[in-house]
């Protein structure tokens, strides 16, 4: 892992800014629009809700761990994983296009779940 994305997972620990675009907020979800251009990483961020995704057409992925490790996916549409963390539980990551198409998901994140939500900065303002 080179010294930026380094400083990226030191940087950004308690981002939770899990999306591209904060599309919807409720009192009892996030909404994010996720799209990734082939070769465009998103930044690092934290889950810390239960949430879901659903991808909107095939791709590959590489989910960049902060102990440098990585995780290539490979992912058909309409595939769809859940999440759950207990209180104190979190992952950390970035997610990287490494296929030939764009990347589409919906993710949903829960509010009510066992740890608070994160702070969002203003950019991630439902628009």
């Amino acid at each position: 892992m080179g010294q930026d994305l380094t400083q990226e997972f030191i940087d950004r620990a308690e981002n939770g800014e899990v999306g591209s675009r904060l599309v919807s907020e409720t009192d009892r979800v996030r909404v994010w629009h996720i799209h990734a251009r082939p070769g465009e990483r998103l930044k690092v961020h934290t889950h810390v809700l239960d949430y879901f995704w659903t991808i909107h057409g095939p791709g590959w992925a590489r989910s960049h761990q902060p102990d440098g490790s990585h995780v290539d996916v490979e992912y058909e549409t309409g595939d769809t994983r859940h999440f759950t963390f207990a209180k104190g539980e979190r992952m950390t990551h970035s997610l990287e296009n490494i296929g030939d198409t764009a990347l589409v998901f919906t993710t949903v994140e829960f509010k009510d779940s066992a740890n608070a939500p994160l702070p969002l900065s203003g950019r991630a303002a439902v628009v």
